[in-house]
């Protein structure tokens, strides 16, 4: 089939689609199908933690290849990938968080995550934050922080409260009639902002104090790409409910989030039934999410993201003040370079692309470059990516 058709024919989600043809990827390159060899620094929007193809991911979808496909609707039949899948994420999540959900999104764990905290509390409303993304399912756009994009579907759900983000003295808004508040730890979306030492904890105590529930949004930032398994490690605290999806399968659609065993139970009962989801957890995807966390933990990769983080974060931040770039700033391998101007951020990607690296604009703020290369990136290949930028 030819380009054209295929443009023409796969709904485009932006007016001119960057256009690469892929033919391979493998580690951290991707290969068009001219044979031209390009630098992955954005790994599928954090996706790829392990990189493209791990030898261990692409093993262990292969052998469950050869047992079984689809079989049931997620949570009928006992299928071994999910169990096993999800006693590893018991056994490395904040406890006492050990039961997962196991989704094929992350827009779906947070619609199934957003369920279950107004299930439980029998509360209507929601708190989130400016310049936050959770997805864009309808109910996950309600608790966007993000006006532009909302207007088009509004009326969304209601009972939505958008908080300013990292100001303590907001946090009076969480009350009584509030069933849970969703945060990411680090706003990668809305330009790589991490939040002031003591925000995140006073938010858990308001939470606690009030009732409601704190439902953190670990999509982008979990699976070692800030320097720990999990961000919410860097401020000590355990949300109600953690949400995940992006690395968590190694390249295969998978997401979830986990709770603890009473909170999760509240899916099941007053109806049976609650949530339901038929591919979520698919057998595949969670081979290969086992066999991806398992190479996190035995390649030390959360250690490896802050180590090469570091010395990212360190010669960027050396290049304040020319070409544009204001501010650089990050956590791990989640780096986010502020330019001056759009144009200025824009220039940059797509130089960097014909010189043959892949770099990301966040997508509700212009002037912002988004880092997040794949966690076993080699020091030659971290070297490599920096004299492209420079």
């Amino acid at each position: 089939m030819q380009r054209r058709d295929l443009l023409n024919h796969l709904c485009k989600t932006s007016p001119e689609p960057i256009g690469i043809e892929v033919a391979s990827a493998q580690g951290s390159w991707v290969v068009d199908t001219a044979g031209r060899r390009y630098l992955d620094f954005i790994a599928g929007i954090g996706v790829a933690n392990v990189g493209h193809r791990h030898p261990a991911v692409v093993a262990a979808v292969r052998d469950q290849l050869d047992r079984y496909l689809h079989v049931m609707v997620y949570g009928e039949y006992l299928q071994a990938p999910q169990m096993a899948l999800a006693a590893q994420l018991a056994a490395v999540a904040p406890a006492p968080l050990s039961v997962t959900y196991l989704t094929s999104s992350g827009a779906e764990a947070v619609e199934g995550a957003l369920k279950t905290a107004r299930k439980f509390t029998g509360r209507p409303g929601f708190v989130a934050f400016e310049r936050s993304y959770h997805g864009d399912t309808l109910g996950a756009m309600s608790v966007m922080g993000q006006k532009e994009p909302r207007a088009p579907y509004e009326p969304l759900l209601p009972a939505v409260q958008i908080l300013p983000w990292d100001e303590t003295a907001a946090l009076g808004a969480i009350d009584e009639r509030v069933a849970a508040v969703i945060l990411e730890p680090i706003q990668a979306e809305g330009g790589v902002r991490l939040p002031s030492q003591d925000f995140l904890r006073r938010v858990r105590e308001r939470c606690t104090a009030k009732g409601a529930l704190l439902l953190v949004d670990e999509v982008v930032t979990g699976f070692g790409r800030t320097g720990r398994l999990f961000a919410v490690e860097h401020w000590g605290i355990v949300p109600d409910l953690l949400i995940l999806a992006k690395a968590m399968g190694g390249g295969m659609p998978l997401g979830g989030f986990i709770g603890r065993p009473e909170l999760m139970a509240t899916l099941s009962v007053d109806p049976p039934l609650s949530h339901l989801t038929t591919f979520g957890g698919h057998p595949v995807s969670c081979a290969a999410g086992l066999a991806s966390l398992r190479v996190i933990q035995e390649e030390g990769l959360a250690e490896q993201a802050a180590k090469s983080g570091r010395r990212l974060l360190d010669t960027l931040a050396g290049w304040s003040g020319r070409s544009g770039l204001q501010t650089v700033r990050g956590l791990g391998l989640l780096i986010g370079m502020e330019f001056e101007t759009a144009a200025r951020c824009e220039r940059l990607v797509n130089d960097c692309r014909a010189s043959g690296l892949l770099l990301g604009w966040t997508l509700h703020h212009d002037r912002v470059v988004r880092l997040a290369p794949p966690l076993n990136l080699t020091d030659d290949e971290l070297e490599q990516g920096l004299s492209v930028i420079k």
